[in-house]
Order: structure tokens, then sequence, then C-alpha cells
């Protein structure tokens, strides 16, 4: 057999390998795989959605909260009325800026206790001012925060959601084989990528769930740090006029 007649068997050969796709196609992986994989990539296909809608939602509520809380309390101490700077800034809209929430639990608190324009129990009036503020302070971080229960479930979860799609789908490829008695590559090949593409998806869920749910915890905290010293100054401004009453 002449040189150019080998080539040409090796040639007819490989025709059918660059006859095949060139790269991995989602869509295609989707629509070939078992009913049990597909409820499976579709569930964590919409874990992802929601997860990023609550990335970019809790991240501009805590933007907005910080921004608003930081204009508000640059007024708000050199004002020289509160109850007239409250009336003024910390109502409306505004009254649903957290530092002006705290500052109204405050100022409730202060009529309830000097109400009575008696005998006045300082410390009293100082621990129920201070626990006013802290159940708002309180209420407010738990406001921010949630959501990211959900962020923290598709983290630890996802990934064996998408674990049992792909066992479930070897599960299927090595049924196949036995039906088709054939151990060909070709055969259980398809099979097997459909059931890996699962854990894939699992994976594309879980990891920005975990990286934005640390990161959003670290803000709210340090949110609710700062908003507790907020508190505590304006605590203090209260406690001195206790003591001139």
């Amino acid at each position: 057999m002449s040189l150019f007649s080998l080539l040409d068997v090796a040639a007819s050969g490989l025709a059918p390998l660059s006859s095949g796709p060139g790269h991995l196609d989602p869509v295609r992986l989707f629509l070939d795989a078992d009913i049990i994989v597909q409820v499976v990539m579709g569930g964590l296909a919409l874990a992802s959605i929601w997860t990023w809608t609550i990335i970019l939602s809790s991240g501009l509520r805590l933007w907005r909260a910080r921004r608003r809380c930081d204009a508000y309390e640059r007024d708000f101490w050199t004002a020289r009325d509160v109850d007239a700077f409250q009336a003024e800034r910390g109502a409306g809209k505004n009254a649903e800026i957290p530092s002006a929430k705290v500052v109204s639990a405050a100022l409730v608190e202060w009529r309830r206790s000097l109400g009575s324009k008696g005998n006045v129990d300082r410390e009293a009036a100082r621990q129920r001012l201070a626990t006013a503020m802290d159940i708002t302070v309180t209420a407010e971080a738990d406001r921010m925060a949630e959501r990211l229960n959900f962020l923290a479930t598709v983290a630890s979860s996802a990934p064996f959601v998408g674990l049992f799609g792909t066992v479930w789908g070897i599960m299927n490829s090595f049924f196949q084989i036995g039906q088709a008695q054939n151990t060909s590559l070709a055969v259980v090949a398809p099979g097997i990528s459909q059931a890996l593409f699962a854990t894939a998806i699992g994976l594309a869920a879980a990891i920005p769930a975990q990286i934005a749910y640390n990161r959003f915890s670290h803000g709210v905290n340090g949110f609710e740090t700062r908003l507790q010293r907020f508190a505590d100054r304006f605590h203090a401004s209260l406690s001195r006029e206790l003591d001139s009453l």
C-alpha cells in the first residue's frame, strides 16, 4: 500500500472526530439530561438567580443605609434642639433611617420617664433609655440581615444538591451501558458530562453565596456596631440631661 493510500485511510478514520462539537453546550447538556437531573439543574439555576438578586439588593440597601445615617448623624450632632431636629429631619421618609429610629425610640422613652414631672429615678430612666435604644439597634441589624440566611442555605446545600444530580446521572449512565451492552466511552461520556454539569451548577450557585454571606455578615456586624456607638453617645447626652434635672 502506498503512502498516499495510508494517508487517505487515516484521514477517513479521523473524519468523525472532527465532526463533533468543539465546545461544551450547556443548553444541550440540560436538554439531553435525565428528568431528575434536569429538575436538579433547574432548581440550582433558580437558586443562583435568587442569590444574585439578594446580593445586589442587600448591597444596595447596606450602602444606602450607611450613606443616609452618615448625613443624618452629621447634622444631628450640630443641632441645638433635638426635638425640633427630629421633627424636621426624622419625619416622613427620613423616619426609616436607622439612626433616626434610635433617636425616636430614645425620645419616646424620655417623655414617658419624665412625663409625671415629679421625682425622677435617674438610674431607672437611664436603664430604660439604654434598653429602648438597644432594642432598636438590634431590630435594625436583624432587618439588614433578614435575607442572609438564604445565602447561607445555598452556600451549604447547593454543592450537595448538585452532587445528588451527578450521582443520579452517573447511575443512569451505567444503566444505559448495561442496556446497550457496550462499554465504549462514546456511550458513557455524554451521560457523565450531563451528570457533572449538575455539580458545576451547584458550585456556581454556592461559591458566590458563600462569599456574599461572609461579606454581608461582616458588613451588617459593622453597621450594628456603628449604630450602637451612636446610641451610646446619645445615651450619654441624655444621661447628662438627667443629672441636671
